[in-house]
């Protein structure tokens, strides 16, 4: 039993790692007024990056290959959302979709029919001496690949930047009321950008982390996971440690839906393909994550409602 549940924290940590940092990164270009529909782009294309990447620097090529390309949708999403005040929706759907098409366009070209699927370094587990030997949680929190342990570092750096800092105070500000905020001295436009490049970033890094926990890419393998980030960070109340925990929950669901695969149940696999998302309705209608979002969110710079 002990075993059992040991592999299932351990597995629910790892599904997790990768909504978790994508979430963290949305949720500072929430509070900023943005919402990034485009984050499913940022992390397909982050998955393919990571691939490119890491067959040419092994897992820190493909690290840096995640991040150039989230950086690279930052500059397209940002200069439509901030530089000309496209609607963010319309603009993040269009990102997507043209990401999906990209992506699966790019791969065939440069990997062909066969793909790479033998040729990707994938993440190792590099266990923490000690902490990796408590029982129960130690393997589930301290035997986990290195991207577990930056996000660990990257939660509590990035709340203390929102919440303690005046830059932090500004960005929040920028989120409820734009034009009241660059009135009081705020660098609206700057914050929006840093909103969005560390949105797209963490979602290339998650992207990152997704294609080299399983060593290959497909075609669409964020699965709709970039949707899932944006109520997840509805969820965790906007907040980078509430957002980390939401992503926990659709991680154990996750897990949870793996094991049942794994029983052979004589139910339909796409009913347990299908459990992570329902989970995740359920807890929002139930009010778990019910709270009033940044009042200009998904508002341009300009627009004074």
């Amino acid at each position: 039993m002990t075993d059992a549940l040991t592999a299932f924290l351990e597995a629910t940590v790892r599904t997790a790692t990768p909504l978790a940092l994508a979430a963290v990164g949305e949720t500072v270009a929430e509070r900023a007024g943005v919402i990034n529909v485009g984050l499913e782009g940022a992390l397909i294309a982050g998955c393919l990056g990571a691939v490119a990447g890491a067959g040419l620097g092994g897992v820190a090529g493909g690290v840096v290959g995640g991040l150039a390309a989230g950086l690279l949708v930052a500059l397209i999403f940002g200069w439509f959302v901030v530089e000309l005040g496209t609607d963010q929706i319309i603009a993040g759907t269009a990102l997507t979709v043209g990401a999906y098409g990209a992506t699966g366009a790019i791969y065939r070209e440069a990997f062909g029919p066969g793909g790479a699927a033998l040729s990707i370094p994938a993440l190792s587990v590099l266990p923490i001496p000690g902490l990796a030997s408590i029982p129960v949680v130690g393997p589930a929190l301290f035997a986990q690949p290195i991207l577990t342990y930056l996000l660990y570092f990257v939660v509590p750096v990035i709340w203390w930047w929102m919440f303690r800092t005046s830059h932090g105070l500004s960005l929040r500000a920028i989120g409820e009321y734009p034009p009241a905020a660059e009135a009081a001295g705020a660098p609206v436009r700057r914050l929006r950008w840093i909103g969005v490049l560390t949105s797209c970033m963490c979602g290339g890094l998650a992207g990152a982390t997704l294609a080299m926990q399983v060593g290959t890419f497909s075609e669409q393998m964020s699965a709709g996971r970039g949707f899932i980030v944006l109520a997840i960070v509805a969820l965790g109340r906007w907040t980078p440690l509430g957002a980390a925990l939401a992503a926990l929950l659709f991680g154990g669901a996750s897990a949870l839906q793996y094991r049942f695969q794994a029983s052979g149940a004589d139910v339909p696999y796409q009913v347990f393909l299908a459990l992570p998302y329902l989970v995740t309705l359920l807890v929002l209608a139930g009010g778990f994550g019910r709270s009033r979002a940044p009042a200009a969110l998904g508002r341009a710079i300009g627009d004074n409602r």
